[in-house]
């Protein structure tokens, strides 16, 4: 067996407001759409590659007692200027969960709320934990 790519399907109470959320917070952009699925591409990305899909939370291929907001997961994008998206999304009125910080483990993030209360996490790497940004 080959798994041929790995995607999370999120959830949405409204497809609309949940694929602005994302094309707005990092600039995804949409590969296909339809009135209950849509697949979400990162700009630069091989077709197939870094996907997020949407799909319609009471559509029937939910089965009908996950047909709720999602809960307990985040999403993370790496990013190469968090600074840059939370400044975009601040001006854009998205919701932030967690304000922009750099963490000791080497990280520079923030946290957005979509619009179903997903936690997204905008990372970018300073450094790798175990090396000082020098040794980089």
């Amino acid at each position: 067996m080959t798994i041929k790519s790995i995607y999370p399907d999120i959830c949405a109470s409204d497809l609309t407001a949940s694929r602005d959320f994302y094309t707005a917070l990092v600039g995804l952009k949409v590969a296909w759409e339809s009135d209950w699925y849509i697949v979400l591409n990162a700009p630069d990305a091989d077709p197939g590659g870094m996907q997020l899909a949407l799909v319609a939370a009471g559509h029937d291929s939910v089965p009908v007692d996950y047909q709720q907001p999602p809960a307990g997961v985040l999403i993370s994008f790496e990013v190469d200027n968090a600074t840059e998206l939370y400044e975009h999304a601040i001006s854009n009125g998205l919701a932030v969960a967690q304000e922009l910080r750099d963490e000791e483990f080497g990280q520079r993030h923030f946290m957005a709320v979509d619009p179903d209360g997903l936690l997204v996490d905008v990372v970018e790497l300073l450094f790798i934990p175990d090396q000082t940004p020098e040794q980089q």
